[in-house]
């Protein structure tokens, strides 16, 4: 994708267009993305449900089963 389309699209992490300043903006660009991607957007697939609270009733799901008693 050209540059010049991301930054029309997206802009870098305080809300300014541009290009960036230093790999320290870019980081967190990074990390704000990645944040994004992985509590708060939407999963399609599963109901749209944020991937996190997918991930935590999942877990949930799994405490709550008793486990299986051992023979020996």
């Amino acid at each position: 994708m050209p540059t010049s389309r991301i930054r029309q699209i997206r802009p870098i992490s305080g809300g300014c267009y541009g290009y960036p300043k230093g790999v320290d903006e870019v980081e967190i660009a990074t990390a704000e993305w990645v944040d994004w991607f992985n509590h708060r957007r939407l999963y399609e697939y599963c109901g749209d449900v944020p991937p996190a609270e997918l991930e935590a009733a999942y877990y949930a799901r799994i405490a709550a089963r008793q486990p299986a008693e051992l023979t020996v």
